[in-house]
């Protein structure tokens, strides 16, 4: 095992853990089944009082070999690993843990974030923890609907069925919850430092890129552009920068060329050289 297999464990660890926590101290006992194997396991639980950790093992561990029969070995041991990682630990903290506020709002809100942040570190150490993502992808190779539209659908199901069994109104906190953990898990693998990058289309590219990588010392990248009006060649360059640079580089612009035409948009990682080094090759 690599010293990077070690981390990727130890990340999924701690994301199923966590996952595990807002299961445990939010969402199960306030009855919010937001989508997926959790929410699922959450409608059993008030049914039949079956232990959430159990169930999610119990629904995973076919889906997984059917998830390895249909689309290959490409999941191997790490969602095998998150899977019983998150169920042993469901049912381990169940006793010991209660829940810390019956207020369905902050309920969804933590308890969608919590779970997002979990997803999110699993989902960077790449691995997952099974559910119903292996179903959307099965989904996808017998009938071409996107992955994405078959968790959705997947996921309405669950809601559904817990407004269902429970009530229409914590369906509808279940979609708080659901959005909230989308939006959270998007965060943590994007990360929080958002940069900018900045097109600029001038005559005065080349005094341009010049001032840039001796005043910000930033690089710029130069490609090779053609006007759609004009139907002349030009320079466009681009640049990535922090934030509190984006003054800096708007009156670099405008003190060389004030017609410039200059994009400005948000990136939410960068790696390399002057920004995040932690480069990981896939393997």
């Amino acid at each position: 095992m690599t010293r990077q297999d070690m981390y990727d464990y130890l990340g999924i660890t701690v994301g199923s853990i966590l996952i595990s926590l807002a299961l445990v101290i939010f969402l199960v006992p306030n009855r919010i089944a937001a989508g997926g194997v959790s929410g699922l396991a959450t409608v059993l639980f008030h049914l039949f009082n079956w232990p959430v950790g159990t169930v999610i093992l119990a629904l995973n561990v076919p889906l997984f070999l059917l998830g390895v029969k249909e689309l290959g070995a490409k999941f191997g041991f790490k969602t095998l690993y998150g899977i019983i990682v998150l169920s042993v630990a469901t049912d381990l903290l169940t006793p010991h843990l209660a829940f810390i506020t019956d207020d369905l709002l902050l309920v969804a809100i933590y308890g969608g974030g919590l779970a997002g942040v979990g997803l999110g570190i699993v989902f960077k150490s790449r691995g997952t923890t099974g559910g119903t993502d292996l179903v959307a992808q099965i989904i996808n190779k017998y009938t071409g609907l996107s992955p994405g539209k078959g968790l959705l659908i997947i996921d309405f199901f669950v809601i559904s069925l817990a407004g269902i069994v429970f009530n229409l109104e914590l369906a509808l906190y279940a979609l708080i919850s659901l959005a909230i953990t989308s939006m959270t898990i998007d965060l943590v693998q994007e990360g929080l430092t958002i940069s900018k990058g900045a097109f600029i289309i001038s005559d005065a590219a080349e005094a341009i890129r010049a001032d840039i990588i001796n005043e910000l010392d930033r690089g710029v990248t130069v490609l090779n552009g053609r006007g759609g009006f004009t139907e002349e060649n030009k320079d466009i360059l681009l640049c990535i920068i922090s934030r509190s640079e984006v003054s800096d580089l708007k009156n670099v612009v405008h003190t060389i060329d004030e017609d410039a035409f200059v994009i400005i948009t948000e990136v939410h990682e960068v790696l390399g050289e002057g920004f995040k080094e932690n480069i990981i090759e896939e393997v």
